[in-house]
């Protein structure tokens, strides 16, 4: 079986940064799909967070009908992320009236039944075998798959997600020590992410402003070259930004939020990232060989060396995304880890390698 792994499409996203709105990148996908036994959505597939349900579904459309078409007769499993983490709610509310249902395991998988979310997800992917699975999947017995949303609660990176999430946890009286287990995380994130939701279906808007995220906004003020950069390095010159920042950093960390660093370089940013999922690997004990992850849309690993990547344990493997930002691909353009259009291939046996999405000026989109 050949299995094609996919995450952080974000369709629907309010900055139109989705790539998928590209008739281009489409038709690489559907191309791509081709060999494909099984697609999985390995997380944060519908952007939910960014403005109400039914925009981001008409909005994702295109992308969902070119899946549709694509992978006709044949599986497709959507694994929910943090932004699409909606999805799986009515799942996980229920499962509360069941028997240990403290004891959420590394895999559950069902069908759409009658939760209005995934069943309208079914009506849009009409004629594929679409089933459900959290917080996620085996591909193979020693390939496992999830978004990787836990790992916010393990970044030194004080992004907005993971000071988000570290509130979030502190309020539902922090994880755990020693080995934790699905269940533990969801405690500390799911109110944050059914708050994020129901904040986004209060939209009333005809479209939010178009824009990176919160985060991405943050990271190109205080790294880019241009203006943005000259004036962060005035305030600092004064004596200000220089300060500030790791000033406010570490009243986090004595407020008992994290252990965050005042590093936002690129580097720091990529290397958090994986070390942080290799920590979620080793609490939650994912006996594999490869897991598979999204969420950091950061390609990964990237090319024969890749020394911010972690070594020892399992081996990991992230699918990068589907998402253009500019700040983070920088000059690099295809070279680039954070270039957009990345897929994961999986097959009987052997390891994961990656297809990666090319543009060129004739052909568009291709993944290669």
């Amino acid at each position: 079986m050949r299995t094609l792994l996919i995450s952080d499409l974000h369709l629907g996203a309010a900055s139109h940064a989705d790539i998928l709105r590209r008739p281009a990148a489409r038709a690489a996908l559907a191309e791509a799909l081709k060999d494909a036994d099984r697609l999985v959505l390995l997380g944060d597939a519908l952007e939910l967070r960014e403005g109400p349900v039914a925009r981001a579904l008409e909005e994702a459309g295109p992308a969902l009908a070119t899946i549709r078409e694509a992978m006709a007769g044949r599986a497709v499993v959507w694994v929910p992320g943090n932004h699409d983490h909606a999805v799986v709610e009515e799942q996980l509310e229920l499962r509360r009236f069941e028997p240990g249902a403290d004891r959420l395991g590394l895999e559950q998988v069902w069908d759409a039944g009658e939760a209005p979310l995934p069943r309208e997800l079914a009506r849009h992917l009409d004629g594929v075998q679409l089933s459900f699975a959290y917080p996620g999947l085996w591909i193979r017995e020693d390939v496992y798959a999830t978004h990787g949303h836990y790992l916010d609660l393990h970044s030194t990176m004080p992004t907005f997600e993971s000071l988000a999430a570290a509130v979030s946890a502190r309020l539902a009286g922090g994880l755990p020590e020693g080995p934790r287990s699905p269940a533990d995380y969801e405690a500390a994130l799911a109110p944050l992410y059914a708050f994020s939701y129901k904040l986004a279906q209060a939209d009333t808007r005809p479209g939010a402003p178009e824009g990176p995220g919160v985060s991405a906004r943050l990271w190109a003020s205080l790294n880019s070259r241009n203006g943005e950069r000259s004036r962060v390095k005035s305030l600092a010159a004064a004596g200000t930004a220089g300060v500030l920042f790791p000033a406010a950093v570490g009243a986090l960390n004595r407020a008992g939020l994290g252990r965050f660093k005042a590093d936002i370089s690129l580097e720091e940013l990529t290397r958090t990232g994986a070390h942080s999922m290799a920590s979620v690997v080793r609490a939650l004990g994912i006996d594999a060989e490869h897991v598979l992850f999204g969420h950091t849309h950061r390609v990964g690993p990237h090319g024969d060396s890749d020394p911010d990547w972690p070594a020892g344990g399992p081996r990991l493997w992230n699918t990068g995304s589907w998402v253009w930002s500019p700040a983070f691909v920088g000059d690099r353009g295809t070279r680039s880890p954070y270039w957009p259009g990345h897929a994961l291939v999986v097959e009987d046996e052997g390891p994961p390698f990656h297809l990666t999405a090319s543009r060129g000026a004739r052909d568009g989109y291709r993944l290669v």
